[in-house]
């Protein structure tokens, strides 16, 4: 009994001292402490993505599951010599373009609102919130049968307030995009809303007194004092909802039902998860998420380098 007693206590003072964190370099207890964290990472990102490097250089399809292998560049070939890569970015371009557009423009002015002394801003505030707190899955699918043809909300609204006749949201290619940019501008201006609010009220009242006293108008206030000291808020913010836009599968696929009509409503992608997952074409699939991965990459680096947001961030 003595003697396990003992060895109980040896392998105890040995742990100890292996964590001892004065025979440990400074840096090494905060290392093993990162370990778990690192191969989560490493399960869930860098495998991931390796593994996509590796299938966009293969013939990965239906037919060549189990037997696949490296045929070099020919996925890239086949999305740059189609013409269905350059009408899909076109569309994926104007998705994002008008998306961000409204979303910046409505969440600013929102912003500017909730800004001021209001009657029950706490509560406008919470609902405004509301889109960007409700899952997507549900939003999406809310949205479609609001743009239905015969019992949708939308349009017993236009017939009975307008008197219309009801549009075939879903039916047609620019009515199904259409609804596709409406439903996503609902559910993504609370974003630019909060980040704008928290960056108003972060701008000293000194500053406005100041251009009071100048004379300035409400509009030169504006452009002069708040858009200057907005800009190191919302050009990161910008750039966020950019990538988020581009890559936002969920709206498209949910409320086009998986670009419908006739595939003409499909973002880049939402035409990967098609020719992954309807088409079974694993490795043009992969090189085409490649591709979207440089386009975003680029464009981030090159945006937040002309705009100078990394630098009035310091």
């Amino acid at each position: 009994m003595k003697t396990h007693a003992t060895m109980l206590e040896k392998r105890l003072n040995s742990s100890r001292s292996f964590f001892d964190s004065e025979r440990l370099s400074p840096n090494t207890f905060a290392y093993i402490l990162m370990i778990p964290a690192a191969l989560v990472m490493f399960g869930v990102v860098v495998y991931p993505f390796v593994y996509n490097v590796i299938l966009s250089f293969s013939n990965m399809s239906l037919r060549h599951f189990r037997d696949w292998h490296i045929v070099g560049f020919r996925q890239y070939a086949a999305v740059f010599s189609g013409k269905v890569f350059y009408t899909v970015f076109f569309e994926t371009i104007v998705w994002t373009f008008v998306n961000i557009f409204f979303h910046v423009t409505i969440g600013v002015s929102l912003a500017l609102i909730l800004n001021r002394r209001l009657f029950g801003k706490a509560a406008i505030r919470t609902l405004l919130i509301l889109p960007w707190a409700i899952p997507q899955v549900i939003v999406a699918l809310t949205w479609r049968s609001m743009f239905n043809y015969e019992y949708g909300a939308i349009n017993l609204f236009i017939a009975r307030y307008l008197g219309m006749a009801p549009i075939e949201w879903l039916g047609k290619p620019l009515e199904a995009f259409s609804a596709c940019i409406i439903t996503n501008i609902w559910l993504g201006f609370p974003f630019m809303m909060t980040i704008a609010l928290g960056g108003l009220q972060s701008i000293p009242q000194e500053l406005y007194e100041a251009a009071d006293i100048d004379g300035a108008s409400a509009w030169q206030k504006f452009w002069s004092v708040t858009v200057p000291l907005l800009k190191p808020v919302m050009i990161p913010a910008i750039t966020l909802g950019i990538i988020w836009t581009f890559n936002n599968v969920n709206i498209i696929w949910l409320v086009s039902n998986g670009g419908e009509p006739s595939d003409q409503t499909h973002i880049l992608v939402s035409y990967v998860y098609k020719a992954a997952f309807n088409l079974y074409r694993y490795g043009y699939a992969a090189a085409l998420s490649m591709v979207i991965f440089a386009i975003l990459l680029t464009f981030s680096l090159v945006f937040l380098k002309r705009t100078r947001a990394s630098e009035a961030a310091y």
